[in-house]
């Protein structure tokens, strides 16, 4: 048992207690679906239906041949409207398809459950994943079935299930966690046997014991155990993660597979549990509605493509108009400036908070202070990365291994001065490996 506790992280109000006892409700599906066609780190998809092509729910709608992709599928029954663009999270326009919804939910033949588990072999697993579109949905959106396909020279021998959910307002797995924890094993179960790993851990905060206990309760193998780590932010970081349950360490420009472990979210877990037995795509996620101003916050069920506007309709609007709507969690989460984006296969939340809940104050000069330095879990050097950021010294920032920021934020929140140290960070990284690329090309 390791449990040892990482340098830096901070320790913000998680304000979980608005929606943690609040049990996952479904969210009515849309009248029209917006769907992007691409949801995931790696080669875009393209639409396999064309407009006015009636298609049922699960059918697959865009795909790409490229190993590193995953595809998208319809999550209600309809007609295909139109073929054409909408905005993503991050204000840019990208393809997407749009269904109008007969609200019959009729099937696609596509969905065929498994008649028999035990004759499952590793690449049955795997082929079942990438055809279901599973991707990390705990924010990367990583095309999960090339985590279950390490090189031959990379033996994976512990699967790790992230169940820390540090980021603030967020209890999704949570109350998945504590509703669903024998599909989480069995999820967990089928990653295993699909990388022939000995060892499974479901790691858990320990602000969570509740769904540490049921979890444990619902344990049938000595093969898999869960662990109570320390609360600190960023516990659920990957790397940080894995030092925390194994011992191992993850070292700068290293993969997990590196130090012969595999990392999965709870609800992409329970999802591929649900698409080898059931033969569910992934079509819907849990997503936390939170934040002083909606009226009916809570843990819903949502259809990947729905409109945000939709949600917020549902769970009766605001108490007050919001100075801020955010896209996943406070810490690493995106800024809306419109309510037409779509919610996708990584949304785990959506926040809009009160002037109470943010800090609008203007960012002033940096103090020297150090406080970023301590905050940092990758022990960088965030106020001489964003000095260096300012002037684009790229060859300095790579020096200071700008690469290895995780973009957690600690040190933004850490900073007396309000400076947007992450946000910098994140724009040269972006450059950087756009630089990278070209240079290689």
């Amino acid at each position: 048992m390791f449990f040892k506790g990482f340098k830096g992280g901070v320790h913000p109000s998680d304000f979980k207690h608005y929606t943690k006892d609040f049990p996952i409700k479904e969210i009515s599906a849309p009248d029209v679906i917006v769907l992007p066609i691409s949801q995931h780190i790696g080669a875009p998809n393209e639409p396999i239906v064309c407009v006015g092509d009636y298609v049922k729910v699960g059918q697959c709608v865009a795909t790409s041949a490229v190993f590193v992709s995953a595809p998208v599928h319809s999550p209600v029954s309809g007609v295909v409207k139109e073929i054409g663009t909408t905005i993503n999270p991050q204000g840019i326009k990208v393809p997407a398809i749009v269904i109008e919804n007969d609200g019959l939910d009729e099937l696609s033949e596509q969905i065929t459950p498994c008649n028999n588990l035990d004759l499952l072999t590793s690449e049955d697993i795997v082929r079942i994943v990438r055809n279901a579109g599973i991707v990390g949905m705990g924010g990367a959106s990583f095309p999960t079935h090339v985590k279950l396909s390490p090189p031959p020279d990379k033996q994976i021998d512990c699967c790790i299930v992230n169940g820390a959910e540090c980021e603030p307002y967020l209890t999704s797995d949570y109350r998945v966690m504590l509703e669903r924890p024998e599909r989480l094993v069995f999820g967990l179960k089928m990653i295993m046997k699909a990388l022939n790993a000995a060892q499974g851990i479901i790691a858990v905060e320990n602000n969570k014991k509740d769904a540490y206990k049921i979890i444990k309760e619902n344990i049938d193998t000595p093969d898999i155990k869960v662990m109570l780590l320390p609360t600190k932010y960023p516990q659920g970081s990957e790397k940080h993660l894995i030092k925390a349950t194994t011992g191992r360490k993850v070292k700068s420009g290293k993969l997990p597979m590196d130090v012969g472990v595999v990392v999965s979210n709870v609800d992409t877990c329970v999802s591929i549990g649900d698409a080898v037995e059931f033969g569910r795509p992934l079509i819907s996620r849990i997503v936390t509605v939170s934040g002083n101003c909606f009226n009916n916050k809570g843990n819903y069920r949502v259809r990947i493509g729905t409109p945000i506007e939709h949600i917020i309709k549902e769970v009766g609007g605001f108490t007050s108009k919001p100075s801020m709507l955010i896209l996943g969690g406070p810490m690493m989460g995106t800024t809306l400036y419109s309510t037409d984006v779509s919610v996708m296969k990584n949304t785990g939340a959506v926040l809009a908070l009160g002037k109470d809940e943010i800090n609008l104050h203007s960012a002033g000069p940096c103090l020297r202070c150090g406080k970023c330095v301590d905050a940092c879990p990758m022990q960088l050097q965030p106020l001489y990365l964003m000095a260096n950021c300012e002037i684009k010294d790229y060859e300095k920032l790579q020096q200071l291994n700008i690469l290895d920021c995780i973009e957690c934020g600690a040190c933004t929140y850490a900073c007396p001065s309000k400076r947007h140290i992450v946000q910098s960070i994140r724009i040269r990284k972006q450059e950087i490996v756009a630089i990278q690329r070209k240079v290689k090309q």
